[in-house]
């Protein structure tokens, strides 16, 4: 088949589909299932996958001011029976929580936001601009329709209630399970990141940078990456900027051809009889190609521009898909060097407990022999004894001193003792101001010094022992992740290869039936031009050599 439908009868006809814009292609549908779905979760399920292929439209854009005191633009989408309003920033809230339920899946773009530019030119009527909404339109009903066609995504549930009028997109985040989302995806189960039952073991895993560099990188990411990059640069680069230029210049053709027509419309009225009519007619040819021109502008527009843009996001999508990739990569890595490092400061532990255990055993041994060689209980009583004598004269003649001076005659105590001063004095102390401070400081620091290091030393060993199981099933998680990763986004690129492959070809018939078109209404208008320029009479001046049957084959287009 050449892409184009055809009649019974053999001549063209418009495309069955009811939308203007062949994207996303049949051929970016989910494979067809071994078995029927029957577990259906509701309506918007049921109808997602029924057997017939139906499209979700958008088939409105109006200007609401529900829960805002400003205006704003909702889009309503229809589903089946179902008919949904939300605002751009829904859709984006949609996408953006899909791509931390999907960590390894493509998700679908969304058309970009306004620039800048775009506000500060058109100011407060950046939002009502109707070729802006009539985009938007268009590719956001594109998004919906690939998330659709997506073998896994199109069974989110909370992609059936973003298409559900009744549920409000509040209740939705609010709700799980876009409501116990973890913070980062890459401290979560790659193939379900809110699963209730993960491991508490993925809190120890590290959170690297996409631009840490890989021991031992896969080749084929490394391939796919570079073709990532040479697709988005081309994509984005000559392509985006040749296709601005061909509609550019196009746009100008047209409009060229708008002001040609009226100025030979204008100048037939100042003419009569078949000249007139030939000018008029002339005039008329040039327009229907003004009108032929902005009608392939806007297929030129819808069929080829704006997938050109969708693929270069894509390109951007892909990109932050592999570094999610290689960044589950990195953590593997630094799981297992940090567990390694972990058990060789384990080895050094138990090294030195096994050192401390020899010296305390040679010690035991020594106090040992230093006990066997102490004194008897019976030499040790008699110094005693002897001790207890000694002692025991100084104190007698201590009490005869005593007794003497407590005579009234004796002379000593007269000429010797001099008169009792009194009490003495009690010397105050005198303390520096914040000393009571720095002398609590010196006790908690004597306290600290005065850790038993072998009870510190056996508490780092049980702490290491529990690091070092902890990071063993982390590692052992990694690996899981990493594995899981790795199928699952080769198994999406694989996929998203097979649309991309279907959607160019759709664009490129899709540009050879817009050209086609145009050239045959032009081809149409220019012959009624002809026959009309065929009624004007011969200059009466011209040679009889040139008026004869050959001589209007150069009209006719068959000169020699």
């Amino acid at each position: 088949m050449d892409g184009f439908d055809h009649d019974a009868d053999g001549s063209e006809s418009p495309p069955r589909h009811a939308l203007s814009r062949p994207f996303p292609s049949q051929g970016t549908h989910r494979l067809p299932q071994q078995t029927p779905k029957s577990d259906f979760c509701c309506q918007r399920d049921r109808f997602l996958h029924s057997e017939d292929i139906h499209e979700i439209l958008i088939i409105d854009a109006q200007k609401t001011t529900v829960n805002s005191n400003m205006p704003y633009i909702v889009y309503v989408i229809k589903a089946g029976d179902a008919e949904a309003r939300h605002r751009y920033s829904e859709f984006e809230s949609l996408r953006d929580n899909l791509v931390k339920l999907y960590p390894t899946l493509i998700i679908p773009p969304i058309p970009s936001k306004q620039s800048i530019s775009d506000y500060a030119v058109k100011q407060g009527k950046a939002k009502e601009d109707a070729g802006m909404i009539s985009r938007r339109k268009r590719m956001l009903q594109t998004f919906l329709n690939r998330l659709a066609r997506h073998s896994v995504l199109s069974n989110e549930h909370v992609f059936h209630r973003f298409l559900d009028g009744e549920v409000s997109w509040h209740e939705v985040l609010t709700s799980p399970p876009l409501s116990i989302l973890p913070k980062s995806t890459l401290k979560a189960p790659s193939h379900n990141p809110v699963d209730p039952n993960a491991s508490p073991a993925y809190a120890a895993l590290p959170n690297p940078s996409s631009a840490h560099p890989l021991r031992n990188p896969d080749q084929r990411f490394l391939d796919s990456e570079a073709f990532t990059h040479k697709f988005a640069n081309h994509i984005s680069g000559p392509m985006e900027k040749v296709t601005r230029r061909v509609h550019k210049r196009w746009s100008d053709y047209g409009q060229d051809h708008a002001d040609l027509g009226a100025a030979l419309n204008g100048s037939s009225l100042h003419e009569s009889g078949p000249l007139s009519a030939a000018i008029e007619r002339t005039g008329q040819a040039v327009d229907v190609t003004y009108m032929s021109t902005t009608k392939l502008l806007q297929e030129l527009e819808q069929n080829w521009a704006e997938p050109l843009h969708e693929y270069s996001q894509f390109a951007s999508i892909i990109k932050k898909l592999l570094a999610y990739r290689h960044q589950k990569h990195v953590q593997f890595e630094m799981t297992q060097d940090t567990l390694d490092n972990k058990r060789e400061q384990l080895d050094e532990l138990d090294k030195s407990e096994r050192e401390a255990r020899r010296l305390e055993e040679a010690l035991g041994r020594g106090r040992g022999a230093v006990t066997s060689l102490s004194p008897s209980p019976s030499l040790e009583q008699e110094t005693t004894t002897r001790d207890d004598s000694d002692e025991a004269e100084p104190t007698t003649a201590a009490a005869a001193t005593t007794e003497n001076l407590s005579q009234p005659d004796s002379p000593v105590s007269s000429t010797v003792l001099p008169p009792h001063p009194g009490p003495s004095p009690v010397k105050s102390r005198t303390r520096a101001p914040g000393m009571g401070f720095l002398n609590a400081l010196s006790y908690t620091l004597h306290g600290m010094m005065d850790v038993d290091p072998e009870t510190a030393r056996r508490n780092s060993i049980s702490k290491t022992r529990e690091t070092i199981s902890q990071l063993e099933e982390a590692l052992d998680l990694s690996a899981q992740d990493l594995k899981y990763s790795c199928s699952a986004i080769q198994s999406d690129l694989d996929r998203f290869q097979r649309q991309k492959v279907a959607d160019f070809r759709e664009m490129c018939i899709s540009m050879a039936k817009s050209h086609r078109d145009w050239c045959k209404k032009n081809l149409e208008a220019w012959e009624e031009v002809k026959k009309e320029i065929e009624t004007i009479p011969d200059h009466p001046n011209k040679m009889l050599s040139d008026v004869n049957p050959d001589s209007t084959a150069t009209v006719n287009g068959n000169g020699r």
